[in-house]
């Protein structure tokens, strides 16, 4: 019998953070969600902590969520509304959360909880920006040995930018924070916008979604059919991106996914590529490989995964 993995989960719901989330909580025989940790992003630190209790609600399950970060390490946040509405999840009306905040910071939990636990025993899961995550390392470098591995949704390199035309969202609102990471010398698995466009929902899976006839469908589907419009609009695409599921999908069926093990930078400096995952994906520079870029996903085993698990809730 294999123990579950342990894993962190830090987010700024975000609907289809709220998809990653609930399927990490439906499927406790692989994954122990040890936490949630807010962080500032699509929306600011007071709604995305918010959204967070609500979606842990929805689940049924208990896992405390922190609030974290409300702004990146030394820049002005940068927000995302008009992807994801005024709250961050718009598309159903959800109940106010009964399950409080767990008291301190989700710097402080992070920090805390890779001090207590066996090394190699945590997998961080950012689907943010990495503010909260950087500045655990930044604050107790010691802990950074004892990280399993991030498998973090951001950056892009042949789908080029989300926010800006070179660079993806989570990677742009705190690129200071994204370098510390991919800096770290921490095993890393990264889900660019190169998987995560390839991972477009269906019409067809959104009504079975809805078909379910369980709260955690009807919400999947209200928040699918809010954020589609913005994407099918944006990229002509028949559906939309679910990229925040690509990770917990990845720690679930690793066999779903390809990519290389190959060096990404980040870029902090220049005004027209701020933010920027400089993705060595053909190898042309001597820089050591730092993450497994994923470039590819088996699109139907991703959704045949999602609908066995989402139905499970």
């Amino acid at each position: 019998m294999t123990h579950p993995r342990k894993i962190i989960i830090d987010t700024d719901p975000g609907q289809d953070d709220a998809v990653a989330i609930l399927l990490a909580l439906s499927s406790p025989d692989e994954l122990e969600v040890l936490g949630l940790t807010a962080v500032a992003g699509n929306v600011p630190l007071a709604l995305t902590q918010h959204n967070a209790r609500q979606i842990v609600e929805l689940s049924g399950r208990i896992v405390p969520v922190y609030a974290g970060c409300d702004a990146p390490l030394t820049r002005e946040l940068v927000t995302a509304e008009h992807v994801h509405g005024k709250t961050g999840l718009d598309g159903i009306a959800l109940p106010d959360p009964a399950l409080p905040l767990a008291p301190g910071h989700a710097v402080d939990f992070i920090i805390d909880t890779l001090r207590r636990e066996p090394s190699g025993a945590v997998t961080l899961c950012p689907l943010g920006p990495l503010t909260n995550i950087a500045e655990a390392f930044r604050r107790a470098p010691d802990i950074v040995p004892k990280v399993a591995e991030i498998v973090l949704m951001g950056g892009a390199y042949f789908e080029v930018g989300n926010i800006t035309p070179a660079a993806e969202f989570n990677i742009y609102v705190d690129p200071e924070a994204a370098e510390i990471v991919f800096k770290s010398g921490v095993p890393l698995v990264v889900m660019p916008l190169d998987v995560t466009h390839k991972a477009l929902t269906s019409r067809a899976w959104v009504e079975e979604m809805r078909g379910l006839g369980t709260r955690t469908g009807q919400a999947v589907a209200s928040w699918t059919d809010f954020f589609e419009r913005f994407d099918t609009a944006k990229y002509g695409s028949e559906g939309a991106p679910l990229h925040d599921p690509c990770v917990i999908a990845y720690l679930l069926e690793p066999g779903l996914f390809s990519g290389r093990h190959i060096n990404v930078e980040i870029e902090t400096k220049s005004e027209l590529t701020l933010g920027m995952t400089v993705a060595d994906w053909w190898r042309v520079t001597e820089r050591a490989p730092n993450a497994l870029f994923i470039g590819n996903v088996d699109r139907d085993g991703f959704y045949r995964l999602l609908t066995d698990r989402l139905s499970r809730l």
